[in-house]
């Protein structure tokens, strides 16, 4: 099997795919990422922090119930795997953009499964807030919108930036699951080569890049991070 996927045919063919299906792949790849993890804070961002500042003893408790109904909807979201999720939300994505098949389509599974993992990221990120500087802040009378958008949120980027990275990769990587029912990018020619017609030279470049995306926004990510905290600028002064 080595001699056939090394072979000076396969080569050839592989470097034909890479030059001409690779590169609008690779954009695909990047572009679905990045949309559906923005759209996924978006819808993610809020969730996580009414489930911190709602809770008993939070800046801004809400019903006991609210908070449960809202902790078992996340938590059911999170539970179903991404390749039935995709085929469960069939009906959604083809009343949002017109169709189930296709780049942009592969957009609305990859939000919904991606924004209750956000959420947990964002609730994480804001626990770990140091609860004095938010019993200061209510003493000098902030009100809650003020302490989440002036206190908590700031004092939490670094790990917020942390999290987010996460959920970058990850989407990433749901992403190119998505290519098994017909969404674009370096997932789609992963399988239709690799699984379909046993190409698998294609197939391994194709996770190559993928591992290098992953790469990109990892370094990205900690970058940021640790340029934004505010304790490792302080220790370099």
């Amino acid at each position: 099997m080595l001699d056939r996927m090394f072979s000076a045919e396969a080569l050839e063919e592989a470097l034909w795919i890479l030059k001409n299906e690779f590169p609008l792949a690779l954009w695909e790849t990047f572009y679905v990422t990045v949309l559906a993890t923005l759209f996924a804070i978006i819808l993610g961002m809020p969730l996580g922090v009414l489930l911190v500042t709602g809770e008993k003893g939070g800046v801004r408790p809400l019903p006991a119930w609210l908070m449960q109904v809202l902790n078992v909807v996340i938590n059911l979201l999170r539970s179903v795997p991404f390749l039935i999720l995709m085929i469960l939300v069939f009906p959604l994505t083809r009343l949002i953009v017109g169709t189930t098949v296709g780049t942009v389509a592969s957009i609305v599974p990859l939000v919904i499964a991606a924004f209750p993992f956000v959420a947990r990221l964002i609730e994480g990120s804001l626990r770990e807030v140091n609860p004095n500087i938010i019993e200061a802040a209510q003493s000098m009378g902030a009100s809650p919108f003020q302490i989440v958008w002036k206190v908590m949120i700031p004092e939490s980027v670094p790990s917020l930036i942390s999290n987010v990275t996460i959920a970058v990769t990850t989407v990433l990587g749901y992403s190119a699951m998505s290519g098994i029912i017909g969404g674009g990018g370096l997932g789609k020619i992963a399988i239709n080569y690799g699984y379909y017609r046993y190409k698998y030279l294609v197939m391994l470049m194709a996770v190559i890049l993928l591992i290098l995306l992953v790469q990109v926004f990892q370094s990205l990510g900690t970058y940021l991070s640790v340029h934004s905290d505010k304790r490792i600028r302080n220790r370099k002064k």
